[in-house]
């Protein structure tokens, strides 16, 4: 599987660089999300992330209301393709120790994909193969 099949109904919330950080919290506690793309004139420069919040602003003793965003943000995230396979983004998030990656055409945000969207598709999947394997034993003649 794909990360485009994770992501192609996905409406993601996108910040932008200037706005304030908390701005950016608020929507992301009301979403209920952990990171959030930053684009400037509509392409990814960045992720916003709550560790983000955590080192650069909470602990540094910033005002949320007046810090852009862009000030506090990962520059330039590693990203992934559409069509890159969930394994990959699994090895990407162990080795580099996040949990959210940009879903990218070239600079274009597509998308986002978190270790939750993979984790939770990879039990629906188990779930389905347990049902069809109890499905198979059940109607397996008996000898």
């Amino acid at each position: 599987m794909h990360v485009h099949d994770l992501i192609n109904t996905q409406d993601t919330y996108r910040a932008d660089a200037n706005q304030m950080v908390l701005d950016v919290a608020q929507s992301m506690v009301d979403r209920n999300i952990g990171a959030v793309p930053v684009l400037s004139d509509g392409l990814l420069v960045g992720i916003f992330s709550e560790r983000d919040l955590m080192k650069r602003v909470v602990v540094e003793g910033r005002d949320p209301g007046t810090t852009r965003v862009e000030t506090v943000m990962t520059d330039d995230p590693l990203t992934v393709t559409p069509d890159e396979s969930l394994e990959t983004c699994m090895v990407l998030m162990r080795r580099h120790g996040f949990r959210h990656l940009p879903v990218c055409e070239g600079k274009q945000l597509r998308g986002i994909v978190s270790l939750r969207d993979i984790l939770l598709h990879d039990l629906n999947e188990k779930d389905h193969e347990v049902r069809m394997m109890r499905a198979y034993i059940q109607a397996a003649p008996e000898l």
